[in-house]
C-alpha cells in the first residue's frame, strides 16, 4: 500500500463538515486507468461549497475536495497516456463525488484527462476550471458573431476567477471591456488586465431593473446571476448575447421575455462540468495557444494545500480576487 497525504472532508451526524490532513492509502482512491502525482490544484467557489453544510455539491463524505487536478502520470493502463505525461483534469464528479486534487495522488478514468502540450502543470492549475469557463464564455461571444468593433462587452463579477480571466482574454482579443465589481480596491488590477472602464456593481442599490433598458452592451459575460443578469439582459444591444456561468449573486432570474422577443438577444449557458472530453480537449488546445490569458501570473497567488481551508472560508464571503493556486506536491 502507498501512503498518501490528503486533505479529507468529513461530515458528522449533526451535519458539521471538517476538513483535515490525513494519511490514507491508495485503496482510498476510486477505480481508474490513470494515476497522477498531483502537483497543483486550485481554489474555486465550488470547492468551498463542497465543504460547507448545505453546500449542495458534495455527493458523499469522506471526500477529498479540489475540482482542479494538475500533475504528472505515474501509472497508466490506457494507451492514450504514458508515465511522465503532464495532465489536467476537471469537471465530471471530480472534487464532489470522486476524490479531487487536495491529495498527493489522484486516480481517474482516461476520459477524464487532458494531456498538456506546452503548458506547465503550474499554469494549467492557475487557469483551471475558472479559466476554462472564461475561455468557453469568450468562445460563446465569438460564435454569436460579436466582433470587437460591435460595442463594449460587460463582465460582471469581474474580480472572481472567471471574471478576471474573461477580462484578460477579451481585452487580448481586442474587445472593449467594461468590468463591473463591488471591490473599489481592485479597479487598478482590472485596468491592468485590459478593462477599458471599471464600474460599480450593476444595477446600483437604488436602480430599478426595467424590463427593457437603454441598450449598452454588444455582449455580456455574467458570473453573478440574479438582478445583475436581469439588468444585463435588459441593456444588451439588438442581437446581443449573454454568456452565463455563475450564481454568486443569486440563482434567480427576475427578468421578462422582452429582451428576447424585442431585441433578439440570446442567453448562452456555459457548463464546464459535463462537457464531453473531446470538446474539453479542443478548448484546452485553444488555451495552450490563442486563449492563454496574458496576465495569468498577475492574478494568481499560491497557497500550500495545508492552508487551503482558510482560503475556502474566505471565498464563500467573496473575499478572494483572481485565482488561488494550491501547491500540493510540496505542500504537505
Amino acid at each position: 500500500m502507498t501512503e498518501i497525504n490528503a486533505m479529507v472532508a468529513h461530515q458528522d451526524a449533526e451535519g458539521v463538515i471538517a476538513l483535515r490532513h490525513e494519511v490514507v492509502d491508495d485503496s482510498f482512491l476510486p477505480d481508474g486507468e490513470v494515476d497522477i502525482h498531483v502537483e497543483y490544484s486550485s481554489v474555486n467557489y465550488k470547492d468551498a461549497l463542497a465543504v460547507s453544510p448545505k453546500g449542495g455539491v458534495a455527493q458523499s463524505y469522506p471526500l477529498i475536495p479540489g475540482i482542479d487536478v494538475a500533475g504528472t502520470v505515474t501509472a497508466s493502463t490506457s494507451p492514450d497516456f504514458a508515465v511522465g505525461d503532464r495532465v489536467i483534469a476537471h469537471g465530471q464528479d471530480i472534487g464532489t463525488g470522486r476524490h479531487g486534487g487536495y491529495a498527493q495522488v489522484a486516480r481517474y478514468p482516461a476520459d477524464y484527462l487532458v494531456k498538456l502540450s506546452s503548458l506547465s502543470t503550474a499554469d494549467a492549475a492557475a487557469v483551471g476550471t475558472a479559466g476554462f469557463t472564461a475561455a468557453m464564455s469568450v468562445n460563446a461571444v465569438r460564435a454569436h458573431g460579436i466582433n470587437p468593433g460591435d460595442g463594449p462587452v460587460l463582465v460582471t463579477g469581474a474580480t472572481g476567477g472567471v471574471g478576471s480571466l474573461s477580462v484578460d482574454l477579451l481585452s487580448d482579443l481586442g474587445y472593449e471591456v467594461v468590468a463591473s465589481t463591488g471591490k473599489a480596491e481592485a479597479h487598478d488590477l482590472l485596468r491592468d488586465l485590459g478593462a477599458a472602464e471599471v464600474i460599480d456593481r450593476v444595477p446600483g442599490p437604488d436602480d430599478k431593473v426595467r424590463p427593457l433598458g437603454k441598450a449598452h452592451w454588444a455582449a455580456v459575460v455574467d458570473c453573478v446571476g440574479g438582478k445583475t443578469l436581469a439588468y444585463a439582459l435588459s441593456t444588451l444591444k439588438y442581437g446581443g448575447v449573454a454568456a452565463i456561468s455563475g450564481l454568486a449573486g443569486s440563482p434567480d432570474l427576475p427578468a421578462t421575455v422582452l429582451p428576447f422577443i424585442l431585441r433578439g438577444v440570446t442567453l448562452s449557458g456555459i457548463d464546464s462540468v459535463l462537457l464531453p472530453i473531446g470538446k474539453r480537449r479542443e478548448i484546452w488546445a485553444q488555451i495552450e495557444s490563442e486563449l492563454l490569458p496574458s496576465h495569468l501570473a498577475r492574478v494568481t497567488r499560491d497557497v500550500s494545500v495545508l492552508e487551503v481551508e482558510d482560503v475556502l472560508k474566505t471565498i464563500i464571503g467573496g473575499g478572494v480576487t483572481g485565482r488561488t493556486r494550491v501547491v500540493v506536491h510540496d505542500g504537505f
